[in-house]
């Protein structure tokens, strides 16, 4: 199966300290083959610079299309939970995962000039469900993820315009990606709720996210004071088809940190994995836009994501 996953939910690990939404800042270390690098050098900038830099930059992503956009720093996005226990986890090759090629299982590649990363969300709403439908054939997957490609690349252009060297970052961590979620929080996004998805204070976890590498330390602009999980009765984890949030899967002495999926350790992502496959078994089959020939769509599940309460 091709194209990306329907959610940011599907990765390894991601877990993290309750924060809210804002602009941008995070990201570096050694670069991919499938990413695109542009801009051209500058003169070193100051702080208000920076700092005008990435307002604008910000400004621009949601001009074009975005419906929030953040900076996390690339040092402490090397340093967060889903970073610091990606190679102590099971392994996981289910639907949403690619085959590494040349990085290795816990090994993170990023851009050698990275110093921050643009987040990029764009909103899923419920009643707009064909954003998060995979089309086999179709560009980027989903309508949702090409759309935020193409965000994405007008931020990029942006950038380069004004001197920043830029990286367009894959989706998947084993092909030179980043733990988005992770991102997402030291952006200002949001926060990891119990369904161990982004949750975000305007559209709770309906939204995508995509990020763009970038050669200059632009100021953090999260992560915030945001936890709309403390004294929710978990519509999330009630719903799941799967019971996919159970039993405790994580413990903290095992991962070296407090800070577990699904918050409390309890979300397993290889019992997800089993209605994600049911979902493509029963999967419809349309003639696609793109190439006028028959083929499959995936509609997957959104239970947990739809039955949370945040950003209604």
């Amino acid at each position: 199966m091709g194209g990306a996953p329907p959610k940011a939910r599907r990765r390894r690990g991601d877990s993290g300290r309750p924060p809210t939404l804002s602009p941008a800042r995070a990201a570096g270390v050694t670069t991919d083959v499938s990413a695109k690098e542009t801009g051209r050098k500058r003169a070193p900038m100051g702080l208000v610079e920076l700092e005008t830099l990435g307002r604008e930059l910000v400004g621009t992503a949601l001009s074009a299309g975005a419906s929030l956009a953040g900076i996390a720093p690339a040092d402490e996005l090397k340093r967060s939970p889903s970073h610091a226990v990606f190679g102590v986890l099971d392994s996981f090759t289910g639907v949403g995962t690619k085959a590494a090629g040349e990085i290795a299982r816990g090994e993170v590649r990023w851009p050698e000039q990275a110093r921050s990363m643009l987040i990029l969300a764009v909103e899923h709403p419920e009643d707009e469900p064909q954003l998060d439908w995979w089309i086999e054939g179709l560009s980027g997957g989903t309508r949702g993820n090409r759309k935020l490609m193409d965000v994405a690349d007008a931020a990029a252009s942006w950038a380069a315009e004004k001197g920043i060297s830029v990286v367009k970052l894959p989706y998947h961590i084993e092909h030179g990606g980043i733990f988005l979620k992770d991102a997402a929080v030291l952006g200002g996004l949001g926060c990891i709720g119990k369904n161990n998805l982004l949750v975000t204070p305007q559209y709770g976890p309906r939204v995508r996210l995509r990020a763009v590498a970038l050669g200059a330390d632009l100021p953090a602009t999260g992560p915030i004071d945001f936890d709309p999980c403390d004294g929710c009765a978990e519509p999330c984890r009630k719903v799941c088809p799967q019971s996919a949030f159970a039993a405790r899967k994580h413990d903290a002495e095992r991962l070296g940190q407090t800070r577990l999926p699904g918050r409390t350790g309890v979300y397993d992502r290889q019992t997800c994995n089993i209605q994600m496959e049911l979902d493509v078994a029963n999967h419809a089959s349309i003639v696609s836009d793109e190439k006028g020939e028959t083929a499959r769509l995936v509609r997957y599940c959104r239970e947990c994501e739809l039955a949370c309460p945040a950003g209604r």
